[in-house]
């Protein structure tokens, strides 16, 4: 019987304890052919999702897909999302949460999916809430998992404005 991978729990776990301090989940996701968001509002390869209450309607986080309704420019989109393509969860507002390595899945070496590439697939109209689109600054994927946190200061010791950065904790 093949063990049962952690990340998935550790991505239930984190998305719990974001919700339980009062802060707003994402996730920094690496887009494929086997990932199902809209296409324009990727950049690199990558999107960044809220996946808080308030901006999904039917959050379901298996051990193998994250799948939601969400609206991106007032238009319903369902959202599908495998637990394999997932480079990070975090709080929205301090930067903390933790980052995953990314493998290839075996025999679909296919393109991860750049910015130009904006085909969307059938979404239909579902009810969903409405998900802010904010630019993504993930952090590169690391060995191994790893716990991150929001650096506050910058290298001069002063503090940094804006958007909280992720730093890598040993």
């Amino acid at each position: 019987m093949q063990e049962i991978s952690t990340k998935p729990y550790l991505l239930r776990a984190l998305y719990e304890w974001c919700t339980d301090n009062g802060f707003t989940p994402h996730i920094a996701v690496r887009v494929d052919n086997s990932t199902r968001v809209p296409r324009q509002f990727v950049r690199d390869g990558e999107i960044v999702l809220n996946i808080s209450f308030e901006a999904t309607s039917q959050l379901q986080m298996g051990n193998e897909m994250i799948e939601f309704h969400a609206r991106f420019s007032g238009k319903s989109h369902k959202i599908e999302v495998p637990v394999a393509n997932v480079l990070a969860i975090y709080a929205r507002e301090n930067g903390q949460g933790m980052a995953f390595p990314v493998e290839s899945p075996p025999g679909d070496a296919d393109d991860v999916l750049s910015s130009e590439d904006h085909e969307d697939s059938d979404t239909g109209a579902h009810e969903a809430h409405e998900l802010r689109d904010e630019p993504a600054e993930a952090p590169a994927a690391p060995v191994a998992p790893r716990a991150v946190q929001k650096d506050e200061r910058d290298d001069d010791g002063g503090n940094k404005g804006g958007k909280g950065h992720l730093k890598i904790v040993k």
